[in-house]
């Protein structure tokens, strides 16, 4: 997989892509000018960018994505996972516990998450 990342501004550009989807061209350029101030040029070079990295994909003037938002959330979160705590996801989970106290609304939705995991595999 490609280099995923993604700094806030073209975050912001990739948002305003995937709530709009597909979206034209000429649509797209006016969205960037209204909501960040870019000129066509602007908008076309940070288009390529993010159709480089596999995120969207422009055809017959029209912008797609090829990786929906979820899709790029959860591949990001692999790869911090993998980068930075071998791939361990209870290493993550006590790391980000540490200076973070889960609520008891997130430890039910945990628990949740984990049983449905189990029901999953009995099957």
């Amino acid at each position: 997989m490609s280099d995923l990342t993604m700094g806030l501004i073209e975050t912001r550009f990739a948002e305003l892509i995937w709530a709009r989807e597909p979206i034209s061209t000429g649509e797209l350029t006016a969205l960037a000018q209204r909501e960040l101030g870019w000129k066509r040029s602007t908008m076309y070079t940070v288009l390529r960018r993010l159709c480089d990295k596999g995120l969207f994909t422009l055809e017959e003037g029209t912008v797609r994505s090829r990786m929906s938002r979820e899709t790029y959330e959860a591949v990001k979160s692999e790869q911090l996972i993998d980068s930075s705590f071998g791939g361990s996801v209870p290493a993550f989970l006590a790391a980000f516990t540490r200076r973070r106290k889960l609520t008891e609304a997130e430890v039910k939705e945990l628990r949740a998450l984990i049983d449905g995991l189990e029901e999953g595999r009995k099957k």
